[in-house]
């Protein structure tokens, strides 16, 4: 498989053209020496495209990294300080680089959001959350009630926990809403739905109040740990159908 096979293989399902309000440049960021005839035998995944985790892909001997985050956000950009070490990582070991942002929030059931609400078992699940006109989270119902603590262990990885948990609402929770990363604001649309629990990844103090006066409970588990979930999907999709020898580089930021 090339590394154009490759990221058709991963737009036929993430379809990064159903986002055309995403600033980030989805799909190939960083091509290899020969995109049409390299054969990939190694990926790599990551929530950020920076230097560790180019160099830790290149350790392990990837021919690709795939991101949650890119390196490019449809702005020019001179080549320059941590820039240019991020991207001659890249150049200088043929290191191939694949990013998907809000294709990889959105997707059902491979993106943050939907993974998330797997994670949970939420039930009745529906889009949820617009940003740029593009509705990229999700809402849904618990089968058995739960406390916001016992939430927040079941929505993290094993040994992981929230940066911050707001226990402004029912001790009892029953529905949820999730939008991954640094969705703050959006506590706003969580209230609008009446739901009992909002978790992303950042909570910003501006927002605190809102959530207190409006009884609503907030779980945020890190902007990094929320968007750990789709890369990890994606990596699982990779391995079972396409058999290439995948890595998770796991480099959290504690943010």
């Amino acid at each position: 498989m090339t590394l154009k096979e490759f990221d058709d293989y991963v737009n036929g399902f993430l379809k990064k053209e159903e986002y055309p309000a995403d600033i980030s440049l989805n799909g190939i960021q960083i091509q290899n020496s020969a995109p049409d005839s390299k054969q990939i035998k190694k990926v790599a995944f990551a929530v950020d495209a920076c230097e560790a985790t180019a160099k830790a892909a290149c350790d392990f001997g990837a021919d690709v990294l795939f991101v949650h985050h890119g390196l490019f956000w449809g702005h020019c950009q001179t080549i320059t300080g941590s820039f240019y070490k991020r991207v001659s990582t890249f150049i200088k070991n043929n290191l191939a680089l694949c990013a998907y942002h809000i294709p990889l929030d959105a997707n059902d059931p491979y993106g943050n959001n939907f993974g998330a609400a797997i994670r949970l078992g939420l039930k009745n699940c529906k889009r949820f959350g617009e940003w740029r006109g593009m509705t990229i989270g999700v809402k849904g119902e618990l089968e058995a009630p739960l406390s916001v603590e016992e939430l927040a262990q079941k929505v993290l990885r094993p040994g992981k926990a929230a940066g911050c948990i707001l226990k402004f609402g029912p001790q009892n929770i029953k529905t949820v809403g999730i939008i991954s990363g640094g969705a703050s604001e959006d506590v706003a649309a969580a209230v609008e739905e009446g739901l009992d629990c909002y978790i992303t990844g950042e909570f910003m103090h501006e927002d605190y109040h809102f959530a207190q006066e409006m009884g609503i409970n907030v779980i945020a588990g890190g902007h990094y740990e929320t968007e750990t979930v789709g890369v990890s999907l994606v990596m699982e999709k990779v391995q079972k159908e396409l058999g290439l020898e995948c890595k998770f580089i796991d480099i959290p930021t504690g943010l």
